[in-house]
């Protein structure tokens, strides 16, 4: 069966309930109605208490978190390479890459791990050195290597013994001058003449190769034996012998083993392109998440690259998306908020409704599609819009949103009053949470015209009392997280759901005369009480951008 392809469905940064439950719907409609794709949902940041009360609720596991959808290494062609271990002669290699069309050949351990790395190069400098008779013992190379590569085979002694001491000799002359320059341990390429094997073996040489697939006495043999010499018979010649003979010293003495630089399946292609150029090598090394040398990459694989393909939900704005979001593929937008700053390369399918809620249009969708909608994904759906809605208490919230909330509670088999109530006291329980994470626990920055950047986090809850022990943590931090991440103005909205509104605390240059601009009323105590406000969408945010584009005012 065919890989299928992995699509992601991703919410904003700082998840809430509406982006998480969404991505899980999505997900669930479209591996029920699709032919080729997987669609795996993700979420790009932590989860609040909220929305893991929700799906621990309704027993669903969190999506994974996935901070960063540029390209990695794994999006690549990466080639995989052929099994190659250390002990294999140069020959071998060298066979093995030009048959798999390489120019890098990884040297790995039985368990997968990179040991060396071998060139073509590599093996073409070890092979021009001619005139090192002593290459083969260096290497210590095994008889049957040896063998192996020359087309032969060991007819005496152990072909797992290597060849450690001594030259490698042509014996052509006579025997008395044979024992002139063939000394102990020494191995010997030679003809068919005995008494030529009779003077090397009283030389005490290591090894005897015959060429021509002479057969040796059967004195010799015992001879040989007798004194722990290697005899090698090879069906070729004594040029084609030395000329082949340099080819079976171990891949290990060539290979490089230190300063490898080799690359994860799991990094950046933006992290990597410096190392790259760099060092400049035609091939690197591939390394998996279990530590597993998988093939090689070069600089050409970046022409191939294979984007990750994602499906937005709730949102549409580029600040708010996963990280190295245009370096990825979108494909669809489900939305229920104003057209935002993201740009596609191709038309794509935008779904953006004027309703409460992104559940809401994934509670249509099903109906659109004739999916019976299960009964966990009913009270996540049902979750989101209770959620995003403040239990339709937001001027965000629509007929749409209410029939579908009932619907889907129906379904699940919850009553939304008792079921809100529980929610929204798991999403507030926040006493013993640092400042930072109530801070970001639902934030999202906007810029505006004339480059006005401000950041608007929110908690609502049913205890007022909370809402004012959270404003002293919050204070100090707003602070010091003023002119951090590019944001010169930060405001955070503490929304009383049962009294339907918020106190709006600010800090930064310009703050707040741009609140002051936007609803006409002036600060009590150092926060701004705003009467009916609990959306940030709806009723701030616009506000607020009208007043940073305003022209002429102090704060712009």
């Amino acid at each position: 069966m065919k890989n299928q392809e992995r699509i992601y469905v991703i919410g904003h940064k700082n998840p809430d309930t509406d982006s998480i439950c969404s991505a899980i719907a999505y997900c669930d409609i479209r591996n029920r109605t699709g032919q080729c794709n997987n669609y795996v949902p993700k979420r790009a940041g932590q989860l609040n208490e909220e929305t893991q009360y929700v799906l621990n609720r309704f027993g669903i596991q969190p999506p994974g978190y996935l901070s960063n959808i540029g390209t990695q290494v794994k999006d690549m062609d990466i080639r995989r390479s052929p099994e190659a271990n250390k002990s294999m002669s140069i020959k071998n290699a060298w066979d093995l890459m030009q048959a798999n069309s390489l120019v890098t050949l990884p040297i790995r351990r039985e368990d997968g791990s990179l040991e060396g790395l071998i060139t073509i190069g590599d093996i073409a400098t070890s092979y021009m050195d001619t005139t090192d008779s002593y290459l083969l013992s260096r290497a210590k190379t095994p008889y049957e290597r040896i063998a192996e590569t020359i087309g032969g085979k060991v007819v005496v002694g152990d072909g797992k013994s290597r060849f450690c001491e001594g030259k490698v000799m042509v014996g052509t002359a006579n025997p008395d001058i044979l024992k002139e320059y063939v000394g102990e341990n020494d191995m010997i390429i030679m003809g068919d003449r005995v008494e030529d094997h009779l003077q090397a073996i009283e030389q005490k040489v290591q090894c005897i190769i015959v060429g021509m697939g002479i057969r040796v006495t059967d004195k010799i043999l015992k001879m040989a034996k007798d004194r722990g010499i290697v005899i090698i018979s090879s069906p070729h010649d004594t040029f084609t012998i030395s000329r082949l003979i340099n080819q079976s010293i171990p891949v290990e003495y060539i290979m490089k083993t230190d300063n490898l630089v080799t690359f994860h399946t799991e990094d950046f292609t933006d992290d990597i392109q410096d190392v790259m150029i760099k060092h400049r090598h035609r091939a690197f090394p591939v390394i998996d998440k279990k530590g597993r040398c998988i093939g090689t990459m070069s600089r050409r694989n970046f022409l191939d690259m294979h984007k990750k393909k994602v499906v937005l939900v709730d949102h549409n704005e580029k600040d708010q998306a996963v990280d190295n979001i245009d370096k990825a593929e979108i494909l669809e937008i489900v939305d229920h908020h104003k057209l935002g700053s993201l740009q596609t390369v191709m038309p794509i399918s935008f779904r953006n409704q004027p309703v409460g809620c992104t559940g809401t249009i994934l509670y249509q969708m099903y109906g659109e599609q004739k999916l019976e909608i299960p009964k966990k994904i009913a009270g996540l759906l049902c979750a989101a819009i209770i959620s995003d809605t403040l239990m339709f208490r937001s001027p965000t919230c629509t007929l749409q949103d209410k029939m579908a909330a009932g619907a889907l509670a129906l379904i699940a088999d919850i009553s939304i009053e008792t079921f809100a109530k529980e929610m929204f006291k798991a999403g507030s329980n926040l006493k013993d949470k640092l400042p930072e994470e109530i801070f970001f626990q639902d934030y999202k920055k906007f810029i505006a015209e004339g480059d006005v950047s401000f950041g608007v986090g929110q908690i609502s809850s049913m205890d007022a009392d909370e809402l004012s022990e959270i404003k002293e943590k919050l204070l100090p931090f707003m602070v010091s997280e003023c002119g951090r991440h590019g944001v010169s103005r930060v405001y955070f909205m503490l929304t009383d759901i049962m009294e339907q509104s918020t106190e709006l605390l600010f800090y930064g240059e310009g703050s707040k005369e741009m609140v002051q601009s936007a609803f006409g009323i002036s600060p009590m105590n150092g926060s701004f009480y705003l009467k009916g406000v609990v959306s940030r969408k709806k009723q701030l945010i616009p506000h607020l951008m009208e007043a940073a584009q305003m022209e002429g005012g102090d704060f712009i």
